[in-house]
This record gives structure tokens, sequence and C-alpha cells, in this order.
């Protein structure tokens, strides 16, 4: 059986508010959870046909961006297949353009992973700006949630990273 070779992508402009949340939420999912050797996590931003080499070496890809589905802001979307290539033909921006010629020229070369999932989120506003919109912040962590689900399925361990907190002072409550 040969290895498995997760690539676990963010993509957007983080320049133009929603259109960054691809690259935020794998931010926020390494941030909260360790990885194992087989997954190979890229911050894709807009680099388009660069990611190409990072795409044949997979034998599974999990892509994170903002899809416009004509949805209510913040409402999560998962497209695996055909379904990949219909919601990439209706562009929310330029980089989804060079996303979708990356992996076009990914299966011209034979090097489509067996399994290929998009996990993407409705943006609000796609503006100047490095704030993500109250509704996809809102909705981030669901996001986030909904990946790290996914790649468990695919019998990915994903441990959440432990943060330790201690208390600044000891509680200071009378007990009479």
């Amino acid at each position: 059986m040969a290895q498995m070779r997760v690539l676990l992508m963010g993509v957007g402009n983080i320049l133009l508010k929603d259109e960054g949340l691809g690259v935020r939420a794998l931010k926020r999912l390494l941030a909260d959870y360790r990885l194992p050797d087989e997954v190979q996590a890229i911050d894709g931003g807009t680099l388009g046909m660069d990611l190409l080499p990072y795409l044949q070496d997979a034998t599974d890809a999990l892509i994170i961006d903002a899809v416009d589905m004509g949805r209510s802001a913040g409402s999560l979307t998962r497209l695996e297949g055909e379904e990949i290539s219909s919601a990439l033909s209706t562009k929310t921006s330029i980089h989804q353009a060079g996303l979708q010629k990356v992996l076009a020229a990914n299966q011209m070369k034979g090097g489509a992973p067996r399994r290929l999932v998009i996990w993407g989120m409705q943006p609000s506003t796609l503006g100047w700006g490095t704030d993500l919109s109250p509704e996809v912040t809102a909705n981030m962590s669901a996001l986030v949630d909904a990946v790290v689900s996914e790649l468990r399925t695919w019998g990915v361990d994903m441990p959440r990273e432990i943060s330790y907190c201690y208390p600044l002072h000891a509680d200071r409550t009378s007990s009479g």
C-alpha cells in the first residue's frame, strides 16, 4: 500500500477581506492542531500554477477557500468531484481562475489525487481590507472543525494542541 501524502492548502488573497478566509482558516487550524508527518500544509495564497508541484505529490488533497455559491454569508460548502469544476467556473476572484488551471493541469499530467475536496465558506465582502466580515468570523470555528473532521475520516490523526494557561493569582474567595 502506498504511503498517504495529504496536501492541506488554504488559498485566497488576505488583502481582500473574506477572499482570504482559506489562508486564515489554515492558520487557525495549524495553531489548534498538530499535523502528522504525512500532511503537508501550504499557504497557497494566490500562487496559481506555482502550486502544481505540491498537488502532484499528494495522494489526497483538501483545499480551504472562499466559495461563492449564492448562499447566505458564512455558509459552509463541501465540494468534491464535478462539483469543484462547476463551482470554480463561477469565479469569486482572480485566484480561482488560477486554482482551476492548477487542478486541470494536474489532471492532464495524471497526478490527480485519489481524493480532492474543497471546504469553503460563502464570503460576505471582498473589498480591500484585512479583516474578515462578522459572518465569516462567526463561522470560522465551524469551518476548521469541518476540515479536521474530513481529514479524520481519511485516517489522519489530528490531535489538538494543548496550551497551558496558568492563573495569574490564586482564587481569593473567602470561606466565611
